[in-house]
């Protein structure tokens, strides 16, 4: 699984290189799990923010892919899209949704299917070298397709790098 999860952040990587406005997020933060007995813990994110297909006004969407790890072994890959409204002095509020696969480290962990959707919140502040700080709410759920739905909860810290 540790070598699926580096090859597809390789691969993220490599296309993130080939393409212009486009952006890594590096994240940090804690879980919260549902379900009794599961184990809560630190989790790492690496993100990637494709160029918007789609600008009006100050709202921009773009394609997105994420790989999460969870100190107790738990990963996440999945890709969607990702919304930006900019606010006034460089803030702004991002939206995503992007299903996937997961895969518990731990029994209790089990969400409980290996088909998962994350969608987050997140509030940021853009600094003049382009760069960005944002706090995000992220919280990942089968939607009921699976035969439990406890979900997850996370909040974490991200640094934003643009790759122009």
């Amino acid at each position: 699984m540790k070598r699926n999860i580096l090859f597809c952040a390789a691969l993220i990587a490599g296309f993130a290189q080939a393409a212009t406005s486009q952006e890594i997020v590096l994240g940090a933060g804690y879980t919260d799990y549902s379900l009794n007995g599961a184990e809560d813990g630190a989790i790492f994110s690496l993100e990637y923010l494709h160029s918007p297909f789609y600008e009006k006004g100050r709202f921009s969407a773009r394609l997105a892919g994420v790989i999460e790890v969870a100190e107790t072994g738990d990963a996440f890959i999945g890709g969607g899209v990702s919304g930006n409204w900019d606010l006034q002095h460089n803030w702004f509020i991002e939206a995503s949704v992007l299903p996937g696969a997961y895969s518990e480290g731990i029994t209790f962990n089990d969400l409980g299917s290996t088909f998962e959707v994350r969608s987050q919140i997140a509030v940021g502040k853009r600094f003049n070298n382009g760069k960005a700080l944002s706090l995000a709410l992220g919280h990942k759920s089968n939607a009921s397709t699976g035969r439990i739905n406890p979900g997850v909860n996370a909040v974490m810290l991200r640094w934003h790098v643009p790759l122009n």
